[in-house]
């Protein structure tokens, strides 16, 4: 059964928003997409387990860095042989809660100690439940680890009494007792029973830390001691289990992840191989419609001049064939034609030294000469390429206007 919230239910709502909500030197150091989870935990914790309050406390580290944390200060009830008793813990939440676990201490009080040997607790009072040992977020929470240290404390208590003689009928939850048959009331909730009518109550798990009494070796026999060295080590066992599976499970996910990454990374490359294959191939497709076009340009000629060749092939004159449409590509043919005239002849000049044909001081001068010529004629038709791209220029100059409209 879930308990009613505590009176001072929204009082921690506003003390929660407000200590999460702070910015600055004074904020927590929890990450910001976690602080409305932090919260949701807190509140559930202290709606099921009022007795643990939420608190701002300053937490030293093993390193000795200290820092201002949120922790859940109180005690966890426990049912001992069929009787209730109170535990006080302090769970603290560390800077990577809730991703990583909580840390969580037993808190005696001053005549309390701990017990030796305890399988969940240390000295120093930690707590290593297997639920902190296999968290896993998000869905770990705080709840459900109070529910856990409930289950183990009540199973084997981890604090016992300092008390030199500790009374063996010790009723934590009993408030008040009848006068009749008593010689006083102790303090503190300790009632001394009547000799004439001892009683023989459930051991208390704050016995005596010097040894058992003579009750308690009463009540416990061997085979209730064996029932619970055997469940504590079936828990033992299946703790170790569970934590070989956990490292065995993540050692896989650590493969499949870097397995991952090299199939993203040949992703990526296929892709971009991918990409460079359609823009070349759409270069290629731009380059074919380039070359169907000149191919019909060429045909459309062809046919047009069929005729003209079949008429009368013996009067063609080769300089005629092809005729310019203005002055400057005529004077650029023209001086194409003796540039590369020139070309020729100095070529068949150099065969001719080499084979002995002609003397090699004529040769210099011959090639001197040609050599000049030629340089005129690439400077004329330098000055007629440029004279073109200008006139070509104005030309798309004056088509735009009739475009735009």
């Amino acid at each position: 059964m879930v308990p009613s919230p505590p009176s001072n239910h929204l009082a921690i709502q506003q003390f929660l928003s407000s200590v999460l909500s702070q910015r600055g030197p004074s904020a927590l150091p929890y990450s910001e997409d976690t602080k409305w989870l932090i919260r949701q935990h807190l509140l559930s914790l202290t709606t099921t387990s009022p007795s643990l309050e939420p608190k701002t406390a300053t937490f030293t580290h093993n390193d000795g860095r200290t820092v201002n944390l949120l922790q859940a200060d109180g005690t966890v009830p426990i049912a001992f042989v069929s009787v209730t008793y109170n535990i006080p813990v302090i769970i603290w939440l560390t800077e990577s809660y809730p991703r990583h676990p909580p840390c969580v201490y037993v808190n005696p009080t001053r005549d309390m100690i701990i017990k030796r040997s305890h399988p969940f607790v240390n000295p120093s009072g930690l707590v290593s439940v297997p639920y902190l040992q296999n968290w896993i977020y998000p869905s770990s929470n705080l709840v459900d680890l109070a529910h856990e240290l409930s289950s183990v404390f009540g199973r084997d208590p981890p604090l016992f009494s300092q008390r030199t003689n500790p009374n063996p009928n010790y009723h934590p939850n009993q408030s008040s007792f009848e006068s009749a048959g008593h010689t006083g009331g102790g303090s503190g909730g300790y009632p001394r029973p009547s000799v004439r009518t001892p009683q023989h109550p459930p051991p208390s798990p704050y016995g005596s830390g010097g040894g058992v009494v003579a009750g308690k070796v009463e009540a416990e026999d061997a085979a209730e001691v064996y029932k619970r060295k055997v469940i504590n080590m079936l828990v033992e066992n299946v703790n170790g289990d569970m934590l070989r599976f956990r490292k065995t499970r993540e050692a896989e996910m650590e493969n499949w992840f870097s397995a991952q990454a090299v199939l993203r990374g040949r992703e990526e490359e296929v892709n971009k191989g991918l990409k460079e294959m359609r823009d070349k191939m759409e270069g290629l497709e731009l380059h074919l419609q380039v070359v169907l076009m000149n191919t019909d340009v060429l045909e459309a000629w062809v046919r047009e001049n069929k005729g003209k060749l079949k008429g009368g092939s013996e009067h063609i004159d080769v300089d005629n064939t092809f005729e310019c449409v203005d002055v400057l590509s005529k004077q650029m043919l023209e001086c194409t034609a003796v540039d590369m005239a020139i070309e020729d002849v100095v070529y068949s000049l150099e065969k001719a030294v080499q084979e002995g044909a002609m003397p090699f001081d004529q040769y210099l001068r011959t090639v001197r000469l040609l050599s000049r010529e030629q340089f005129f004629n690439r400077a004329t038709a330098a000055k007629v390429r440029a004279a073109q791209m200008q006139a070509q220029v104005a030309g798309m100059a004056a088509r735009a206007p009739r475009y735009a409209t």
